[in-house]
């Protein structure tokens, strides 16, 4: 990646969609930081507000959408007390698969930055299916496309 592709994903006015995530005592480590496996958790946070809903996925009953790969970039520490903010937006859709891009706020400096893919299955055969122009144009309309050549 780039040091101008970091810079875009890492920018907060590239970004639409926002989900804020409450900062427990319980994710610090020894150092006293916001331990690195809670950055994926936060990640996973903002993924889940945009593609899931009190019904599941927004694919639809019998379908479901897992994360295949993750990317994360620790760009600087977090420190309870405190709310992070993530915010999503789509990198590129295929045919079944759907990478975002994120980016981790505390306290006005981008914490840490992500690119994730994203697979829509099947729950019964657990095969990856289509995306529908509908769930497309969903995510789209709420996480709109960040333009970035990595």
């Amino acid at each position: 990646m780039t040091e101008h592709s970091r810079a875009v994903i890492a920018d907060r006015k590239n970004y639409k969609f926002w989900t804020s995530v409450t900062l427990r005592y319980g994710d610090t480590d020894k150092l006293g930081h916001v331990n690195n496996a809670v950055f994926a958790t936060i990640c996973e946070a903002g993924r889940a507000h945009l593609l899931f809903n009190r019904e599941g996925s927004i694919a639809g009953a019998g379908k479901t959408m897992v994360l295949a790969n993750l990317n994360l970039d620790f760009l600087a520490e977090m420190h309870f007390p405190g709310t992070a903010e993530v915010g999503t937006a789509i990198d590129s859709f295929g045919k079944s698969s759907l990478k975002l891009f994120q980016c981790i706020y505390k306290d006005d400096v981008c914490c840490g930055i992500s690119r994730s893919t994203i697979v829509l299955i099947d729950e019964e055969t657990r095969k990856p299916i289509p995306y529908s122009e509908e769930i497309r144009r969903f995510v789209e309309s709420e996480a709109p496309l960040l333009n970035v050549l990595v």
